[in-house]
């Protein structure tokens, strides 16, 4: 073929969606929420060590003041990361996926604890992740 019939295809950079920037906004403000609850969480397990009771059989017995200084320290990192999220930093994402994982597992953890609050958070933290993984390049373009 020549020059001149050959088709040329030129790369269309997509904007992005409304729903991505939307989604990573909305994850950012859950994550602020969810580092809030699990600081809340860790205050109560601070100051009324008798207000978290576990099963006998649970294979993570740990002193409930140790729980509060996880919950704690944890909720004030995650409640950090979504205000980073939240400003479009670049490393936050993965920060925040990463600690998003972290109070997952820290919350599974707890569940003998708390049964319902730990899994409502589990619960934030899997659309944490799904937002921040899947539609953090779109926020990223945008900028």
């Amino acid at each position: 073929m020549s020059e001149q019939t050959r088709p040329r295809y030129t790369r269309v950079e997509d904007e992005p969606s409304g729903f991505a920037v939307g989604g990573t906004a909305f994850a950012a403000v859950l994550m602020i929420m969810s580092g809030s609850f699990n600081a809340i969480q860790g205050f109560v397990a601070l100051f009324q060590d008798e207000f978290y009771v576990a099963t006998r059989e649970y294979v993570f017995q740990l002193d409930t003041t140790t729980w509060g200084w996880i919950h704690l320290l944890l909720g004030l990192l995650v409640l950090f990361a979504g205000f980073a999220v939240l400003s479009a930093k670049v490393w936050a994402r993965a920060v925040g996926v990463v600690l998003a994982v972290a109070s997952a597992l820290a919350n599974f953890a707890f569940i003998p604890y708390y049964p319902f609050w730990t899994l409502t958070i589990i619960a934030l933290d899997v659309f944490v992740i799904w937002a921040l993984t899947a539609h953090g390049r779109d926020v990223a373009a945008r900028d």
